[in-house]
């Protein structure tokens, strides 16, 4: 049995700055408790080290556990209590029900029918492409899951259809459109639901914390203009800025009949895949009228899964993206949360919020947006992105008079759509990007346009929304 090999120089960045915090204790500023500086040592080493990745970061994410509970800054009960969050067990369950659309086919079947209806032009393609990301992004918390599973396939073997593909240095006829515009859509679809992307339900989680309570319906109306408006013009503005160069489509449909032939009638477990989206949506909607919970919502509808044989055990068992997640995810919130047990983040946001005193709340929250989006370049994971920095700033958005709710979701949105910066800012940016039908440069300025785009939408339009709807 060969030993794995690990790239120790990667744990050199995050030991030093764990143990140097650790050493200022000294240093601290007065109000913080030793306990809160060393979890914040500890806290900001684990952070980074999800960041260098010398190992995955589940394990990065036990090691910080683990060095949390030996030197006593938190006791075991308290550190395991961690992993019976709800919000975490809600990202789980809902990983194990985007398995299904791709077991069973049933994602790429509605993809190739959106094709075959709406795909007679370049532009119409992708709306539809990004319309089945819209419908399947409820039910899949794992936006790369949707970008990398089921999306992408569809868009590479349509791209070579219309022969465009980044070998033959013919990308830009189809292909290179098709994929960054899936790229905005799944940002923008991840953006406008609870359950389409895991760091909103961690969000949500933390948020809670702070005595601040978002719903699965609240976050969606709260979302849906400025989120419709981004659907409707973001593809309409790459489609103009990186125009492709075959604008008519005709052969899509037949492409996509041929596609659809193959696969055959829908299946017995295609339709009852339906019909559990369908009841697992109807309970996220309603959730609040009938008293049931989000999370339970997900597990009647794995439940389901289970009895019907869409999934087995095994499927379950094999999911190691939900198992990942549910570890390290747990062990991010627990430290966060005792950060803000323990005091240091009420003391940050105090001390931040006295930093902007004079300013009006409006500003204050323009500010905080301006400063988590472009902070994004130095992440290469939104959702560490969303464990290191949103809690923070919530309780500085709070303490500056900005409406709780309104500070809540508008941070929550943008744990999504800072995003709009790099190739390595979340999961599905890699995966598309890898794929060589896009340029670097292409990437990071079109990205720069149109995260100016979602800044003036989102945080203008979707404030006035909120306004509109009695958010605050």
């Amino acid at each position: 049995m060969n030993i794995e090999k690990i790239n120790y120089k990667k744990f050199i960045l995050p030991f030093i700055v764990g143990l140097l915090i650790w050493l200022l204790t000294p240093l601290k500023p007065v109000g913080v408790s030793i306990a809160a500086w060393h979890m914040l040592a500890i806290f900001v080493a684990t952070i980074i080290g999800c960041i260098t990745q010398p190992l995955p970061i589940g394990a990065v994410a036990i090691l910080g556990f683990t060095i949390t509970v030996i030197t006593g800054e938190v006791n075991i009960d308290t550190a395991v209590a961690g992993f019976g969050n709800d919000s975490i067990w809600l990202i789980a369950m809902a990983f194990f029900i985007s398995r299904g659309f791709i077991k069973t086919g049933l994602g790429k079947r509605i993809a190739l029918v959106f094709v075959r209806i709406f795909g007679k032009k370049t532009l119409g393609l992708a709306y539809s492409l990004i319309g089945v990301d819209l419908i399947l992004s409820p039910a899949t918390p794992s936006n790369t899951a949707r970008a990398g599973g089921i999306m992408y396939p569809i868009i590479d073997s349509l791209s070579r259809s219309f022969g465009s593909n980044p070998e033959d240095k013919t990308e830009r006829k189809i292909g290179s459109f098709l994929t960054f515009a899936e790229f905005h859509g799944n940002t923008i679809t991840s953006a406008m639901f609870l359950t389409a992307m895991a760091g909103n339900p961690l969000a949500q989680s933390l948020a809670k914390a702070a005595h601040v309570n978002i719903t699965w319906m609240g976050w969606f109306l709260a979302a849906l203009v400025p989120g419709v408006i981004s659907l409707i013009l973001v593809p309409f503005l790459i489609y103009k800025l990186y125009p492709p160069e075959v604008k008519e489509t005709p052969n899509a449909k037949k492409w996509a009949e041929d596609q659809l032939s193959e696969m055959g009638h829908m299946s017995l477990a295609e339709r009852f895949m339906s019909v559990i989206f369908i009841i697992a949506l109807v309970l996220w909607v309603l959730g609040g009228t009938l008293k049931i919970d989000a999370t339970l919502t997900a597990f009647i509808a794995l439940s389901l899964l289970l009895l019907t044989g869409v999934l087995s055990w095994s499927d379950i068992l094999q999911e190691k993206g939900a198992w990942n997640t549910l570890t390290w995810f747990s062990i991010l919130v627990m430290m966060a949360n005792q950060l803000n047990i323990l005091g240091f983040i009420p003391w940050l946001s105090k001390t931040i919020s006295n930093s902007l005193h004079g300013l009006s709340w409006p500003v204050v929250l323009i500010v905080l947006i301006l400063f988590y989006f472009y902070s994004h370049y130095l992440f290469a994971s939104a959702t560490a992105h969303v464990s290191a920095m949103y809690t923070a700033l919530l309780g500085v958005a709070i303490a500056a008079g900005v409406p709780p709710l309104l500070g809540g979701l508008m941070l929550g949105f943008f744990g999504n759509l800072f995003a709009s910066t790099t190739h390595y800012s979340d999961g599905p940016a890699p995966i598309l990007f890898s794929s060589g039908y896009v340029l670097q440069k292409d990437w990071w300025t079109l990205n720069a346009i149109l995260g100016i785009f979602y800044l003036v939408i989102w945080l203008g339009v979707g404030t006035l929304w909120m306004k509109v709807i009695g958010i605050f």
